[in-house]
């Protein structure tokens, strides 16, 4: 029996492992390092979250983004100079030698409730037995294709997570569906690969952060504005320090928040490329898709009521992602249908348990329990923080089993 298995080994499950191996808690944690980053991310992006704001977090602060690159020799700013996708990938790989060296590398294929906790069922057909659960899953269980894009294969459509590579689209046509930070990055990234790349939104203007460029504020603009973890701005700072008040938020409207905070926008290091060299159609909404002659037609309906029709070899569906609960199918049905939720999502506690004692949730599925900050890698020193104090308070009052001439017996 295992005290406490983390599933997600991405900057949530991370920061819980290294938090938890620091306080000597036992621990079990699965799953392939970064892989969210690594293989369903575009090649050659760069990350909208400044550099302080993007630390996988250890009680110490032993390695931050910061200590990683002066060891690297990586050029870093606290604000003003973009994290690299590679150099943050490659600090979260080091982050887990260093700090979470107890990582197995195995997926956990099915879920059931046990009578001391629960029963996952590894890859290799290990059955492993835990009293607590963390799950750290990405957002690449939680990708949404929109209906009328759904039925074409697999050869002609692909939600933007399926890809790493943009090198194999070169000059090919593609059309780039949705208007926020992934549909312009890889828009962006398509035409530098050499793809002949359309962007299709149903924005009628493309938003972008402005450009921080890190010189020194005045103190009244840094009362107006504080820089925080997701930006500037009063709001800003509520909900990237504060998630433990935003979950006292009556639940209305912490939904509303979350659904209408930090839309749709990209990064300002991108916004030339995409305005100025990428063709795009905004204000058309998708009517319906078909393959023609080995190719995709898109039926388009522009804001005047007509009707249009674009060609390409591929689209790609940068249309986000919808936390579902049902998309966790490695859940057993009943743990599934025995979870208390809101719009899908779970409902959790101040501590992020979810109604079935024991089980918890982090990152993205706690957004609307905690805040938009959860969507990002600066909310996961909080999320560390109060599950590592959650469960060393429950670990403490549960009877631990010892041996005793040979035979197992319980004491307090």
């Amino acid at each position: 029996m295992t005290d406490v298995a983390i599933i997600g080994t991405g900057p949530y499950g991370l920061s819980i492992a290294a938090h938890l191996r620091k306080r000597g808690l036992s621990f079990r944690i699965f799953g392939r390092p970064m892989d969210s980053w690594l293989a369903h991310m575009p090649k050659g992006m760069l990350l909208k979250s400044d550099g302080f704001a993007s630390n996988i977090s250890d009680p110490d602060g032993d390695l931050t983004l910061e200590k990683f690159c002066a060891e690297r020799e990586i050029q870093y700013a606290h604000i003003g100079i973009p994290v690299r996708l590679d150099t943050f990938t490659a600090y979260g790989l080091a982050f887990q030698e260093r700090m979470v060296p107890n990582l197995e590398n195995k997926a956990v294929v099915s879920i059931d409730r046990s009578p001391e906790g629960y029963l996952l069922r590894l890859d290799d057909g290990e059955d492993v037995k835990v009293r607590h659960l963390v799950l750290a899953v990405g957002i690449t269980h939680f990708e949404h294709v929109p209906d009328n894009l759904a039925h074409l294969p697999a050869e002609f459509l692909s939600h933007s997570a399926r890809h790493h590579d943009v090198e194999q689209f070169r000059g090919r046509s593609v059309v780039v569906i949705g208007g926020g930070s992934s549909a312009l990055d890889w828009a962006g990234l398509l035409h530098e690969a050499g793809a002949h790349v359309q962007l299709v939104a149903r924005q009628t203007v493309l938003k972008f952060h402005g450009r921080n460029t890190g010189e020194k504020r005045s103190l009244w603009e840094r009362i107006r504005h504080p820089q925080t973890g997701l930006g500037p701005g009063w709001r800003s700072a509520f909900y990237a320090n504060a998630p433990g008040a935003f979950h006292y938020l009556p639940q209305n409207l912490r939904l509303e928040i979350v659904r209408r905070t930090l839309g749709p926008s990209g990064g300002w290091f991108i916004k030339d490329i995409v305005m100025n060299h990428v063709p795009h159609l905004l204000g058309h909404t998708l009517l319906r898709a078909e393959v023609q002659d080995g190719k995709v037609h898109l039926h388009l309906r522009p804001q005047d009521g007509s009707e249009r029709v674009i060609v390409a070899d591929h689209v790609i569906a940068a249309t986000g992602y919808k936390v579902d609960l049902e998309r966790l199918t490695f859940l057993s049905s009943e743990i599934r249908s025995q979870l208390k939720s809101v719009a899908n999502t779970p409902v959790l506690s101040s501590n992020y348990e979810s109604s079935l004692p024991g089980l918890y949730f982090v990152g993205v599925a706690a957004a609307n329990s905690f805040g938009p900050v959860m969507r990002f890698a600066f909310g996961a020193d909080f999320a560390a923080r109060t599950v590592t104090r959650a469960l060393l308070k429950t670990l403490s009052r549960q009877p631990k089993r010892i041996a005793v001439s040979g035979v197992l017996t319980t004491t307090k």
